[in-house]
C-alpha cells in the first residue's frame, strides 16, 4: 500500500513537471515568435522607407531638372514662344510644315515678335528652336507630376505612408498644381503689350520670383523628406540640448539666407539686371552706384530698379558666403558626426564656387552656360545646407 502511495506521488510530481515544462516551452515559443515578427516588421519598415526615400529623391531630381531647364529657356529667350496653354493639346508639337507656319503666325501676334524678333528677322527654323525649348520645359513639368503622383497613389494604397507622410504628400500635391498654374500665370504676363513700346517684352519679375520660389520650396520638401527616409542612423554621442538647439537654428538661418539670395536672383533675371553693371567688385568706378533710388516711391527700387536689384543680390551673395564661413569657423570644435562634418565642408566649398560663378556670369555679360550654371549652383548650395540640417537633427540631446 505504501509502495502504491509512493508511486502515485511520483507520477503526480512528474505530471506537474511536464505541465510546467510545456507551459515554459509555450512561453519561449511565444516570445520567439513575437521577436521574429518584430524583426520582420522592422526589416519591412526599413525596406519601405528606402523605397519612399528613393522615390522622393527622384522627385527632387525632377524638380531640379525643371529649374535648370527653366533657366536655360529664359536665357535663350524661349519662354514666350508658346502663346497659349492647353493641358493635353500642348503635349503634341506641330507635326508638319503647315502646322509650324500656323504656330509661327500665332506667335507673330504678340509683343515679343513685334518689338524684338521682327527686327531680328527671325526665321521659322529659329522659331522652332525657341518653341521646342519652351515645349520641353512644359513637358518636363508634366512628367514631374507623373513621377510624383503615380508612385504616391501606389504607396498610399499599400499603406506605406504614416500620418505625417500623408500630410506631406497632400502638401506636395498642392504645390505641384500651384507650380503649374504659376508657370502659365508668369508666361501670360509677357504676352501683354508693354506699357512703353521702347521696353523689351518680358515676363513680370514678381511672377518669375513666385514661380522660382515655389519650385525651390517643392525641391526643399522633396529632398528633406528623402534624406529623412534614406540616411542610416549612426551611433552618436548626445549633445547638450541648448548647444544643439543653437547650432540647429543657425543652420536653418543659413538655409533661409540661401533661399532669399536665390529669390533675389529671380528679380535679377526678370529685369535683366545682370547687364547693367558688368564689373566687380565696384559698380563701374563706384562702390555704391548713384542710381539706387531712381524710382518713386522708394520701396519699388528693391523690386523694379535693375541697379538696386543687382546691388542687393550682390550684397546677399557676399553676406551668405560670410555667414557660412563664420558658421563653419564656430563649428570647428563642436563634436558632430563625420557625415555632418562632410556636409558642412561641402557647404563651405560650394559657397565659394557659387560666388565665383556669380562673378563670372556678371563679368562675361550673362552667357547662357554660365547663367545656367549659376542657377544650378544655388540649388546645389541649398542641397548641402539641407543635408547639414538633417544630419544635425539626428544628434541626440541631453
Amino acid at each position: 500500500m505504501a509502495s502504491l502511495w509512493k508511486i502515485g506521488t511520483n507520477l503526480t510530481k512528474l505530471t506537474k513537471f511536464n505541465i510546467n515544462t510545456i507551459a515554459n516551452c509555450k512561453n519561449v515559443l511565444k516570445f520567439t515568435r513575437k521577436n521574429a515578427t518584430a524583426t520582420i516588421n522592422s526589416n519591412v519598415s526599413i525596406a519601405n522607407n528606402r523605397k519612399i526615400g528613393l522615390w522622393l529623391a527622384g522627385c527632387s531630381g525632377m524638380v531640379a531638372g525643371a529649374v535648370v531647364l527653366g533657366g536655360v529657356t529664359r536665357l535663350t529667350e524661349s519662354g514666350l514662344s508658346m502663346v497659349d496653354w492647353q493641358l493635353i493639346k500642348d503635349m503634341v508639337p506641330p507635326k508638319n510644315e503647315q502646322e509650324w507656319l500656323e504656330e509661327f503666325e500665332k506667335y507673330k501676334q504678340f509683343p515679343e515678335w513685334k518689338y524684338l524678333n521682327k527686327d531680328r528677322q527671325m526665321t521659322l527654323e529659329q522659331f522652332k528652336f525657341i518653341f521646342y525649348m519652351e515645349w520641353g520645359h512644359r513637358m518636363w513639368g508634366r512628367l514631374t507630376g507623373l513621377v510624383f503622383l503615380l508612385p504616391a497613389a501606389y504607396f498610399w494604397k499599400k499603406g506605406y505612408f504614416n500620418s505625417g507622410m500623408k500630410k506631406r504628400v497632400g502638401i506636395f500635391s498642392i504645390l505641384l498644381g500651384f507650380q503649374g498654374f504659376l508657370g502659365w500665370y508668369m508666361v501670360k504676363s509677357g504676352l501683354n503689350e508693354p506699357e512703353k513700346q521702347t521696353e523689351v517684352p518680358r515676363v513680370s519679375q514678381y511672377r518669375l520670383a513666385a514661380h522660382l520660389g515655389s519650385a525651390f520650396l517643392l525641391y526643399v520638401g522633396f529632398l528633406w523628406s528623402s534624406l529623412t527616409h534614406l540616411l542610416p542612423n549612426q551611433n552618436l554621442a548626445p549633445m547638450n540640448a541648448k548647444q544643439l538647439r543653437s547650432i540647429t537654428m543657425r543652420s536653418h538661418n543659413l538655409l533661409a539666407l540661401i533661399f532669399t539670395t536665390a529669390l533675389a536672383g529671380a528679380f535679377v533675371a526678370g529685369l535683366d539686371a545682370g547687364l547693367v553693371y558688368n564689373s566687380f567688385p565696384k559698380f563701374a568706378d563706384r562702390w555704391i552706384p548713384t542710381d539706387l533710388w531712381a524710382i518713386e516711391p522708394k520701396w519699388k527700387n528693391f523690386f523694379e530698379n535693375p541697379t538696386m536689384v543687382q546691388f542687393q543680390h550682390r550684397m546677399l551673395g557676399m553676406g551668405t558666403l560670410a555667414a557660412i564661413g563664420l558658421y563653419a569657423f564656430s563649428m570647428r570644435r563642436v563634436n558632430i558626426s563625420p557625415r555632418a562634418r562632410l556636409a558642412l565642408n561641402t557647404l563651405v566649398g560650394m559657397s565659394f564656387v557659387q560666388v565665383g560663378l556669380g562673378i563670372a556670369t556678371l563679368l562675361y555679360y550673362v552667357p547662357t552656360h554660365l547663367g545656367a550654371l549659376h542657377q544650378s549652383g544655388s540649388l546645389a548650395l541649398l542641397s548641402f545646407g539641407i543635408w547639414l540640417a538633417t544630419e544635425l537633427k539626428r544628434i541626440p540631446k541631453i
